[in-house]
């Protein structure tokens, strides 16, 4: 196996006409030692099956295939996906497989062959909890994965109640799995370089929290709580329940607090109200 040097990634980005866009959040790792250490962490097995997000020139889709036996690569740029087989032919070991579907991630409901059980991924900045989330949404069968992020977002995904960087992206993410800051990246290793440092973070999947209602009825109070974050629940969820006085009705039933704020809460918790919104048909 013959991972990409820096060099040979500027070589390749030259000969194929590729300038690292704002647009398309394209910052490609040009450390080997990175990448190694990033499917390290992501803890993964031979038979995973993982789907890699964005994979660029092909710098993790290398080392991935160091590991696992089959990688599905996501790609929105036509070009790159065009040439990464050909990159990952020329440098993997026989029996490595890989997969390329050229597509948004965001807007992706299926990926070919057996299903996949880790999303291990350097995440695009402009579109990282999106991904992440529909990812995990759309395919159940991700028991654990790694993903490289904006450090201000890793820092909110893995953000208990209770503190300042808690918010949507928290309870979203604990809705489906436990989420962990796996270490940091500095920007020396991206080229570009970017301004900003990165962070790894792994999650495991866990059960949903048990409730009546809907996974979208759930966030959908989530992003109630939030879009007034000042404000007690009991004003934050008038909109929601249809008065201030139907919301601190669901609050109670689910017995929180009325005068407690959206950060306070964890993800169950927001479960309990979304079961108890009024009309829901609830006890």
């Amino acid at each position: 196996m013959s991972l990409l040097s820096a060099g040979d990634v500027r070589e390749l980005a030259g000969r194929l006409g590729v300038r690292p866009t704002k647009t398309l959040g394209q910052n490609f790792v040009v450390d080997a030692n990175t990448v190694r250490r990033i499917v390290r962490v992501a803890g993964l097995e031979p038979g995973d099956v993982v789907v890699e997000v964005g994979p660029g020139l092909g710098s993790l889709t290398l080392a991935l295939l160091e590991v696992v036996d089959r990688v599905v690569a996501v790609e929105i740029d036509p070009v790159l996906a065009a040439e990464l087989p050909a990159t990952v032919a020329a440098r993997t070991r026989p029996g490595a497989e890989l997969e390329v579907v050229l597509a948004d991630a965001v807007a992706v409901t299926e990926l070919p062959g057996p299903a996949p059980t880790a999303l291990v991924a350097n995440l695009p900045y402009n579109v990282a909890v999106p991904v992440l989330l529909s990812m995990l949404a759309r395919f159940p069968s991700l028991r654990h994965g790694l993903v490289m992020v904006q450090s201000e977002v890793a820092d909110r995904l893995v953000a208990p109640p209770g503190s300042r960087t808690y918010g949507i992206p928290s309870a979203k993410t604990a809705w489906y799995a436990e989420a962990r800051r796996a270490g940091a990246v500095p920007p020396p290793v991206f080229w570009p370089v970017p301004r900003v440092d990165s962070g790894l973070v792994a999650f495991t999947r866990r059960p949903a929290p048990e409730t009546t209602a809907s996974r979208e009825e759930v966030f959908a109070v989530v992003d109630a709580a939030f879009a007034q974050r000042r404000k007690t629940l009991r004003a934050a969820l008038a909109g929601w329940a249809g008065s201030a006085a139907g919301a601190e009705q669901a609050l109670r039933a689910a017995g929180v607090d009325p005068a407690a704020r959206g950060e306070q809460l964890d993800v169950a918790a927001f479960a309990r109200i979304a079961a108890h919104r009024p009309g829901a048909g609830t006890p």
